[in-house]
């Protein structure tokens, strides 16, 4: 009761989503099955877009009876009791194979199952759109299948490749009904099984999957003996057939013209074990063969097969002692129809059926290596098909070619040795004693190098470059730049010599040198084979790397001289560890240390380049352009004269030495440099020179504003002192015969700022007149002035307290008098409003 009521409110709520009417359909024709199988019915429906999954009610009725529920996808307590059981064992139930389908499986079919089976869909639709369920007849038969094999238990057949077998099962059904039977032969081998040939339940042949071409040739046959007998038949065993075979057997029915397969048995026929056939090649272990002469090789065939089978040989050759790396060549080859396949120098030919002989002709010490003998049978099937059943190959034949190796020595020289860096190197490298008439010789050339070690570790060769036999020049990864850029060349000059030179030698390049000649035989294609290698002794290419030196002295040839006469100073240079060097000169003067008005000031004055290129440096007289002048005496040794000396170029006086080694082409490399020792010009006063002395002051932090003049002392000694605003004073006096002292008496703040002075040297010519050279100005020192705050502020504390006294005492005086006469009548009517307010309070 509770289940019934309960459905109509599931009903409702799935109405909410059906929209449009349904079909429900199950398979058309009759269903029929054998007793002990599995019965699977499909149903679905059409025409649906309700909800994401429908529900399916399953009911069976047997002949004349009503519908029973068996099984349901929505309702737990659908079925009726007499299903419960085989539900619960899982031999009903319901697989849902999509949302609109699903399927009912029948487990272990029992003749009690024979029916009508009903699949229906609930129904809440307002109106019938199509139908809601739909009902399928199921028929049960009996098991009248027999399967067997043609012996037992399973035999085992050993065979060997190319022989023929056969296998047998028979199949027999005693149905009521027309049956068809359905037979496949399927062979296990491990865990992979395949079909081999198949007879449908319609009579057609399908062969298995690379049984293709068997089958079509008449290979693998299928045949019928009596009424229940089926034989496999296999003309020629491969290796492949080897496996365990089974017969298959399946029950066909037409119903309504549908087939419907009722049930499969299979049975184990027979194991079939192919057994390789024996065959082995043989040939000599080590041959040794001259140069030119001929090579003859035999290869015997050893086999079990006494059969009609044909030999395929093949001779092949290769550099190394295994036939299956890459590189072997075939050299001839036997096919199964005695026809022979190789070059003009190479023949093959058998004396019996199992000798097979190899003749090279002619044979170079190309033709040395290793030489094998592929032999493989084949045996003949139906439609004049082949099959291989067996192959071989022999161990390696070692044949060594002997000949005359070209007999010549090798010697490597250096022709230019380097002394410096940068220097050129050149090696030769010759071949000597070499025999004539080695017209088929020719000679290459390898380049190596090696590094110095001072330890004993192994230094591995570098290649330089490698020259093959077709002339073909390749450069290692050392030399592979600069052989691009010219500065690495490889060259042969002769037939015997080979030379390697380097432009320009780094410190990089020191070590040992040494080449390999390689000499090259032609072969009888023109081709060339390298045939024999001889190294060089090798050649150390070194220089000591020491530190370049370069030194410069200077020296004056007239010490004494006075203003207005020539200075003269030579710079010899002597150098050492610096190759083929050329120098430039520079001369720089700077103030001597106790010059105070520009100390340690250097100025460059004139210079010559290696190219021997003059060049006023900072040289900024314009009266006197000419008035210096450089130049080179010898290649070591530079003469420097400045003519018209004046006050001003007093000084210390270098030359600065540069020394430049050449590259290559035109280019210069900086070796070295080097100062020379100081020549000092210093003008000896007397009464022949006389200065004039002016004094300036910039009252600013800067140079901005313009000076003024403090004071002045002329040759004669008149001193002129300027007027100004304040009461310092200023007084200006020599002090010596070069100082002259400018002293400020009572500075004030106003005497803050940048002082300087100027000196015009007069000097006394030859012939007693005056002469005046350049104003020199010095380096402005900046004065500040400090304060004396106490003397400063003392008088005005003074006044300031006095004042201060009189005025405090002045206005307590006028104070009390204030308070005495003027303020006494306010003070009574004060009291006596007092009292009146005291009375008020009392009343």
């Amino acid at each position: 009761m509770g289940r019934l009521a309960s459905r109509p409110l599931l009903l409702a709520l799935l109405s909410l989503a059906l929209c449009r009417g349904r079909v429900v359909r199950v398979p058309t024709a009759t269903l029929v099955r054998v007793v002990g199988t599995e019965l699977v019915i499909p149903c679905n429906v059409s025409d649906y877009d309700g909800p994401s999954e429908q529900n399916f009610d399953w009911s069976f009725s047997s002949l004349g009876s009503s519908f029973v529920e068996l099984a349901s996808t929505w309702e737990v307590g659908f079925p009726a009791q007499l299903y419960q059981e085989r539900l619960q064992r899982g031999e009903i139930l319901l697989r849902r194979t999509a949302n609109d389908a699903v399927e009912l499986h029948i487990k272990n079919v029992q003749p009690s199952d024979q029916g009508h089976y009903k699949c229906s869909t609930p129904s809440t639709d307002a109106t019938v759109q199509g139908n809601y369920e739909d009902t399928v007849q199921v028929k049960v038969l009996a098991d009248s299948l027999h399967v067997g094999p043609s012996a037992r238990p399973p035999p085992s057949l050993s065979l060997r490749e190319g022989e023929p077998f056969e296998l047998r099962c028979t199949a027999a059904s005693a149905s009521p009904l027309h049956t068809h039977l359905a037979l496949l032969w399927e062979v296990h081998r491990g865990p992979a099984r395949r079909s081999v040939l198949a007879l449908t339940h319609e009579g057609r042949f399908h062969p298995g999957l690379g049984y293709e071409q068997r089958y079509h040739s008449g290979d693998v046959r299928l045949d019928t003996v009596g009424s229940d007998a089926y034989r496999l038949s296999v003309s020629r065993a491969l290796s492949a057939d080897q496996g365990s075979y089974r017969c298959i057997v399946s029950e066909w029915i037409a119903e309504q013209g549908n087939w419907q397969e009722i049930q499969e048995k299979a049975v184990e026929v027979a194991t079939v074990v192919i057994q390789p056939s024996v065959l082995r090649a043989a040939v000599p272990k080590n041959v040794s063969v001259a140069e030119g002469k001929e090579l003859d090789l035999t290869c015997n065939i050893t086999t079990d097969r006494a059969d009609d089978v044909r030999p395929e040989v093949t001779w092949s050759f290769s550099r190394m002692p295994d036939s299956t790396l890459p590189g072997s060549r075939v050299l001839a080859r036997l096919d199964r129809d005695s026809l022979v396949h190789s070059s003009p120098h190479v023949a093959l030919s058998h004396v019996d059926a199992r000798s097979y002989h190899l003749l090279v002709r002619d044979v170079s010490k190309e033709n040395s290596g290793y030489y094998y003998c592929h032999v493989s049978l084949w045996a003949p099937g139906h439609n004049r098909s082949w099959h291989k059943v067996a192959e071989a190959v022999s161990s390696p034949a070692g044949v060594g070619v002997t000949w005359l190796e070209p007999d010549y020595q090798v010697y490597l020289n250096a022709s230019k040795v380097p002394g410096f860096a940068d220097d050129p190197t050149e090696l030769a490298c010759r071949v000597v004693d070499t025999k004539s008439g080695e017209a088929n010789v020719r000679f290459t050339v390898s380049w190596y190098y090696r590094m110095n070690r001072r330890s004993d570790n192994v230094v591995t060769s570098e290649l330089l470059a490698v020259m093959d036999g077709d002339w073909t020049l390749k450069y290692g990864e050392r030399s592979k730049q600069r052989a691009q850029d010219g500065d690495f060349i490889f060259s042969k000059e002769h037939t015997d010599t080979f030379n390697f030179r380097i432009q320009r030698t780094t410190e990089e390049d020191r070590g040992n040198y040494y080449c390999v000649v390689s000499a090259w035989t032609k072969q009888r294609n023109n081709s060339w084979v390298k045939s024999k290698d001889v190294f060089s002794k090798p050649v150390n290419i070194f220089w000591a790397l020491e530190d370049s030196v370069l030194v410069v002295k200077a020296r004056q040839p007239k010490p004494f001289f006075a203003a207005g006469n020539t200075f003269e100073m030579t710079c010899k240079v002597s150098s050492k560890n610096i190759k083929s060097p050329r120098y430039s000169v520079l001369i720089m003067a700077e103030k001597p240390v106790g010059d105070l008005s520009s100390p340690n000031e250097t100025k460059y004055i004139i210079s010559l380049d290696q190219d021997s290129v003059v060049k006023l440096e900072n040289w900024t007289d314009a009266s006197r352009v000419d008035g210096v002048v450089l130049e080179k005496v010898q290649e070591d040794e530079f003469r420097y004269r400045m003519y018209q000396t004046q006050v001003s170029d007093a000084g210390l006086y270098r030359c600065m030495v540069t020394a430049w080694s050449p590259v290559r082409g035109s280019l210069w490399r900086e070796a070295a440099t080097s100062l020379s020792n100081p020549i000092e010009i210093d003008f000896q006063t007397s009464d022949d020179m006389a200065f004039d002395v002016s004094w300036f002051a910039v009252h600013s932090f800067g140079l901005d504003k313009a000076p003024v003049l403090l004071s002045s002392l002329d040759r004669k000694g008149i001193v002129t002192t300027s007027r100004r605003d304040w009461k310092s004073d200023l007084s200006l006096e020599r002090v010596s015969v070069l100082e002259f002292l400018l002293q400020v008496h009572g500075s004030e703040d106003q005497d803050f700022g940048n002082y300087y002075c100027s000196v015009t040297p007069w000097v006394k010519s030859p012939t007693g007149s005056w002469q005046k050279e350049a104003e020199i100005h010095s380096k402005p020192v900046f004065i500040t002035v400090k304060m004396d705050v106490l003397n400063a502020f003392k008088y005005p504390l003074l006044i300031g307290v006095g004042l201060s006294t009189v005025i405090g005492l002045l206005s307590c005086l006028i104070g009390y008098c204030s308070s005495h006469w003027c303020c006494k009548k306010e003070v009574q009517e004060t009291r006596r409003e007092r009292r009146r307010l005291m009375s008020m309070e009392m009343d």
